[in-house]
């Protein structure tokens, strides 16, 4: 992950996910449970956690967890409006606002996911390779033909800047390289839109996006879209808990360095990080840190 304003909390040794020695008996009420923000993919997590902790109904929590965006959950943290959040991990540009106000982010990880790359159901192609993915956003290849595909050009979806998966896209998959300028019209708002907006191709194989495996399979759904084999291999959980899947990143959870020793809203990462924690997490239809 990218270098200032952040401390990596690695330091969750993953055995004690796997000792389960996380808090035992926490509890809160609506009133005491953190304030907490997160991205759109995490919203099923983060009210399961709230409705198991607080012994309630997911309808009786669900006006309590407002989870504004990944972007806008990262300002509200720096900003103290925030306890907790759970997101994907921060854009430059969040760092340098973290960086500028003084604020240090641990960033721990949860739960385990998998970058994903989807097309039309009815395109012939099952997979890309890791390279051939690269070549494709950096405009060198533009035709599916050129990857086993039939003769129509690569409609290659991107997502605006600072969300949580262009962030993923450009982080684990260019890297160093400089993505095309994508038109307007192919820059899309929302996760699901640009799976509806690849699946409104009917019959036309062209369509080319990315997204995280958790929304695109347990929270969207789409029959007119599948997943790529990437180098291979088939994105689903056993490959993702496995690591065989080759585009691999996690949801964190994310806090200010300044946050009190034994707050809510670390007792409550304590709790999410333990045995009960991650199979709740699994349960939710996530991926249990390996």
């Amino acid at each position: 992950m990218r270098k200032t304003a952040i401390l990596l909390l690695f330091v969750m040794i993953l055995t004690s996910i796997l000792t389960g020695c996380g808090e035992k008996g926490l509890s809160f009420t609506l009133e005491s449970y953190p304030r907490v923000d997160g991205s759109t993919v995490t919203i099923p997590l983060s009210e399961a956690m709230a409705a198991r902790l607080t012994g309630l109904d997911i309808e009786e929590v669900r006006p309590y967890i407002l989870h504004n965006k990944t972007h806008e959950a990262y300002v509200n943290l720096i900003d103290n409006n925030a306890d907790i959040i759970f997101v994907t991990s921060p854009s430059e540009e969040e760092l340098a606002l973290a960086e500028e106000k003084g604020i240090t982010l641990e960033v721990v990880p949860i739960v385990s996911e998998a970058f994903v790359f989807l097309t039309h159901s009815e395109n012939p192609v099952k997979g890309l390779s890791y390279d051939e993915i690269r070549q494709i956003y950096a405009g060198k290849i533009t035709n599916w033909s050129e990857v086993g595909g039939p003769d129509v050009p690569i409609i290659a979806y991107q997502r605006p800047i600072n969300s949580g998966s262009q962030t993923g896209f450009l982080d684990l998959v260019m890297k160093d390289i400089e993505p095309m300028a994508a038109p307007t019209e192919k820059v899309i708002a929302g996760m699901g839109g640009l799976i509806d907006a690849i699946a409104a191709y009917k019959n036309d194989e062209s369509g080319l996006g990315y997204s995280y495996y958790y929304f695109v399979v347990d929270m969207w759904g789409n029959e007119a879209v599948k997943l790529l084999e990437v180098d291979g291999i088939y994105p689903d959980k056993k490959t993702i808990r496995t690591g065989q899947y080759p585009i691999k990143t996690a949801y964190y959870a994310v806090l200010r360095s300044d946050e009190p020793k034994n707050s809510p809203a670390r007792k409550l990462l304590e709790w999410i990080l333990s045995e009960e924690g991650q199979q709740l997490a699994e349960d939710t239809g996530y991926v249990k840190i390996k």
